[in-house]
């Protein structure tokens, strides 16, 4: 199982791809893990990689590509991979795409957690995290049992400087100009799959794996 998962930052993406990579064990595979891998490594390409981040700039598309197809080539994904953070923008899912032809490998599915704006905006606005233990919690759908305390170990709640009205603002902006376009390209190459990400994370989780499950045995017995 081959997957790319889509979404807007809030949708709820790293919680579903644990579910995801444990169901079929498959390594999950996101651009920030690779970065800090070949960072600490000392290889070429993390060398490259460290020089924009330290100037605190993007990387470099084709400087990320070579890294992620570098680690899609590692034995433990030989079975599959869950790519969580790229494709990024129209052109790393162009190169993607074609560079997996040239090596004769496929994507299953492009699975988007489809959640809207405004939905995203009161998730993150209202998260709290804990400075402590870095519990998760939320102001409204999941409160702590004490105002800004942490019910796991009592230490403080904080608010995280990407989840504030502006940063959150500013994410969508950068996810709609730049990967939302992704949307349309997957679903031209009739792998987008799209998933209500307002139901309960339960829910999501569930039809997220049954749809997955279905499509990976149709492909086995194929």
């Amino acid at each position: 199982m081959r997957v790319i998962l889509l979404g807007p930052p809030g949708a709820g993406k790293g919680t579903q791809a644990r579910h995801i990579s444990g169901k079929f064990g498959i390594p999950h595979i996101s651009t920030g893990d690779i970065f800090m891998k070949n960072i600490t490594g000392e290889t070429e390409l993390g060398k490259k990689a460290k020089e924009y981040l330290d100037k605190g700039y993007l990387v470099p598309d084709e400087i990320t590509i070579d890294l992620v197809i570098n680690r899609i080539r590692e034995d433990d994904a030989k079975n599959g991979y869950l790519l969580d953070g790229f494709p990024r923008n129209l052109n790393q899912g162009e190169v993607l795409f074609q560079t997996l032809e040239e090596m004769g490998d496929h994507l299953d599915a492009a699975l988007l957690i489809d959640v809207p704006f405004e939905d995203i905006k009161e998730r993150m606005e209202g998260r709290r995290i804990c400075t402590s233990c870095g519990a998760s919690y939320h102001i409204k759908f999941n409160p702590p049992e004490k105002e800004g305390v942490c019910s796991k170990c009592g230490h403080k709640l904080v608010q995280r400087r990407d989840d504030h009205v502006e940063a959150v603002e500013e994410r969508l902006k950068v996810y709609e100009e730049h990967t939302k376009p992704l949307i349309s390209f997957f679903r031209k190459k009739n792998l987008l799959v799209s998933v209500d990400g307002t139901k309960g994370i339960e829910e999501v989780t569930e039809i997220i794996l049954d749809v997955l499950t279905e499509m990976d045995n149709k492909d086995n017995n194929e």
